[in-house]
């Protein structure tokens, strides 16, 4: 019986499911429906109504489902459209001087959600003096007569005792209220934000909860025995049950599930990721082999919530041209869609006979230099990047954005011959104008997360891809991919997804123990919302200057385990790493390999490029410098120390200190990030305590700031 894994996306038009072998990670079936905005079950009904019919035209027999998610957009559109519960805030700290500051920063005034709408709030302080299961039924009473329906405890340093905070929310759910401790969703400082964030988890508690049952229950009735994932906005995915707690951790799940899509299924590891829609182009990066996660703005308001850093712009695929009598002015942010035009790129050419170019406004607030064509049966359609890039021949036959070369260039010579330009340069200036709006992102990413240039790949995604993705990275003189199945990337990274969980804190000077502890919670954390202890790898980031490391793990859910593709050789390894290297010129070195993880090196100029693979052919790590030795356990400190000496960087005003990996047969720990080798070499001992003197090891060091 074959494994099969579902990926549902809920996209703003279509809500799309693939059907994945997990033993091939080939798309054996795929489903798609209108997003079901306006039913009275919400985008809810279209996940389910995917779902049914990618298993019915496929084939696909329900006990061969062996792993479902989903993303979901009911997070953001609650807040969006205002559908929140007004929220009670019970606060809580000690008297005095300290207790006016946590008084001030617990009383969170209504959220102005940024668009006409707020979340309605009441707040309460109990001193912790007074703290007792009679006070607390009292103050929830109170706030109950005061028209709230959600619960929020936020204790000042709650994070380091979460008592009365649990307290709370467990006599507020006695009384039939949903409720959400500040601890639950960080465990980071910060008493306002905090309680801001928790205050809007809280808000979208009992629709997020109808919507979840409801789609769960449908799963579970079409005979689903596995549980139901759902996406998070951080690229991982979550069990349900620990969304009914979260919801808000689901926030831009959709870009999530894009970047997931690419990490899994194009197994990249250095990218600046742009999907390409009809309309606006998200644009977000991954760095050795992780999705860059920043901090949620939601309505203006900074939050605790991790999600993928995600810059939009709008401009993409079916963005319109706009044109004076002379020259391109700009394209966007209108797109055919918006206009309700079809493509130039999409139109039989025999409508061109006697067609004629004219300036029209998509919407009565725009510019009236928007170009459009009237073709000789009365009706228009509009010029886009789609159609320049057509024109130029930059589509490739099995892309999505691929159109009627015939008819694209027909539709830019008539705004060419008013331009009085050739097609060529008419359709250039197009797809110019709208590369100028995505570049400056992708360089200010690359700067941001301090990628190394050179090992960067721009991978597209999206219907639009084809339309601007090689043109772009052209431009740039950077590498690209774009996959067969671009236009389900994201269906593809929900169904590939692993679990992931972050655990924050604010911790001066920390120590291994430190480490170590955050290290713990989070692979426990992971293991709660579904991954399997064998598989979770950890890795953790500290950021001195804001005195915090951050834990993250990532594992895969039970039965991705069971049966996975079969083992890559060492050539198919090698070649995998060689396309990740620009004018490669010969074979690359095999540095270390045990039969499960290859290690490869490639001499180009003054640096010794890195790139190791897995067994399933993923690209693991991606340096451009940088080299390992294999040791044994016994001799791992001082061969580690030997590393990071020659990795160091003193080229720069400061020192700044290399990435450690270590590679123990399939697994690859990861220790980047860590400020000291100290702190490196006593985390591994520590967690590596039981190895055997004798275990061979091969330990990589990698140079930062090239």
């Amino acid at each position: 019986m074959r494994s099969i894994r579902i990926g549902i996306d809920v996209g703003g038009t279509h809500t799309k499911a693939v059907a994945i072998d997990n033993q091939t990670v080939e798309i054996v079936g795929k489903g798609s429906v209108m997003t079901t905005h306006h039913h009275e079950k919400g985008v809810a009904q279209g996940v389910v109504d995917a779902f049914k019919q990618c298993l019915d035209q496929n084939n696909i027999k329900p006990e061969e489902v062996i792993f479902i998610a989903h993303s979901t957009t009911q997070a953001t559109n609650a807040l969006l459209e205002g559908d929140v519960s007004k929220a009670g805030i019970i606060g809580m700290g000690k008297g005095g001087i300290e207790g006016f500051f946590a008084r001030r920063q617990t009383k969170t005034n209504n959220i102005d959600l940024g668009n006409g709408k707020k979340i309605e709030v009441e707040s309460r302080y109990l001193k912790a003096k007074d703290i007792t299961e009679k006070t607390i039924e009292q103050t929830i009473d109170e706030l109950i007569n005061q028209g709230v329906n959600v619960i929020v405890a936020s204790k000042a340093f709650g994070v380091d005792d979460a008592r009365e905070e649990t307290l709370v929310s467990e006599i507020a759910r006695k009384k039939g209220l949903l409720s959400t401790s500040a601890s639950e969703i960080t465990k980071l400082y910060g008493l306002a934000t905090r309680t801001k964030t928790a205050t809007l988890n809280a808000s979208i508690l009992p629709t997020m909860l109808e919507t979840a049952n409801s789609t769960e229950n449908s799963v579970k009735e079409a005979g689903i025995q596995v549980p139901l994932m759902i996406m998070r906005g951080d690229g991982g995915v979550m069990e349900v049950t620990e969304m009914k707690k979260r919801p808000i951790l689901t926030m831009l799940s959709g870009p999530a599930a894009s970047v997931s899509g690419a990490l899994m299924y194009l197994r990249t590891s250095n990218a600046v990721f742009v999907e390409v829609g009809g309309t606006s182009t998200d644009i977000s990066v991954i760095k050795n082999g992780k999705p860059a996660v920043d901090y949620s703005i939601i309505g203006g308001h900074r939050t605790y919530i991790n999600s993928l850093d995600v810059h939009v712009t709008g401009v993409a695929g079916g963005s319109m041209v706009r044109a004076n009598n002379s020259e391109v002015v700009d394209v966007g942010p209108r797109s055919a869609h918006i206009a309700d035009m079809g493509y130039v790129a999409f139109t039989p050419p025999e409508l061109f006979e006697g067609a004629e170019v004219y300036r029209m406004k998509p919407t009565e607030n725009d510019p009236s230099d928007y170009v459009a064509i009237r073709l000789n049966n009365g009706e228009s359609v509009a010029l886009t990047n789609t159609c320049a890039a057509n024109a130029l021949k930059l589509v490739s036959d099995d892309d999505f954005a691929k159109g009627i070369y015939e008819s694209s260039y027909v539709g830019v010579k008539l705004l060419a011959d008013e331009l009085g330009k050739t097609v060529e340069e008419t359709a250039d200036a197009i797809l110019d104008a709208s590369s100028k709006k995505i570049i400056p992102i992708i360089e200010d990413l690359i700067e941001k997360y301090d990628i190394e240039r050179e090992q960067v790949v721009v991978v597209g995604a999206g219907g639009g891809a084809g339309a601007l993705v090689r043109y772009t990275a052209n431009k740039l003189d950077m590498m690209y991919q774009i996959p067969d199945q671009a236009e389900v990337i994201s269906s593809i990274g929900v169904a590939l997804a692993m679990v992931r969980e972050m655990v924050e804190r604010t911790v001066p000077n920390p120590t291994v123990e430190d480490i170590a502890q955050l290290k713990k919670e989070a692979k426990d954390l992971a293991i709660k919302s579904g991954a399997v202890e064998d598989t979770i790898e950890v890795y953790v980031e500290i950021d001195e200057q804001a005195q915090k490391i951050t834990a993250i793990a990532l594992g895969s859910t039970e039965v991705r385990t069971t049966d996975l593709s079969k083992d890559i050789t060492l050539e198919e390894a090698q070649t995998i790493a060689s396309e990740t290297i620009k004018d490669v010129d010969g074979k690359l070195v095999v540095d270390y390999t045990n039969g499960k993880t290859y290690c490869f090196s490639y001499n180009k100029g003054e640096q010794n490029q890195l790139r190791i693979i897995d067994n399933q052919g993923f690209l693991k790590i991606q340096r451009g410098h940088g080299g390992g030795q294999k040791v044994t356990f016994s001799e791992l400190d001082k061969a580690i120390v030997n590393l990071w000496n020659t990795y160091t960087n003193y080229g720069s005003e400061i020192r700044i200190n290399p990435d450690i990996y270590l590679i123990d047969g399939m697994r690859i720990l990861d220790y980047s990030g860590i400020p000291e080798v100290e702190q490196v070499v006593g985390l591994i001992q520590a967690e590596l305590v039981d190895f055997d003197p004798d275990q061979e090891l091969y330990v990589v060091a990698a140079k930062n700031g090239l």
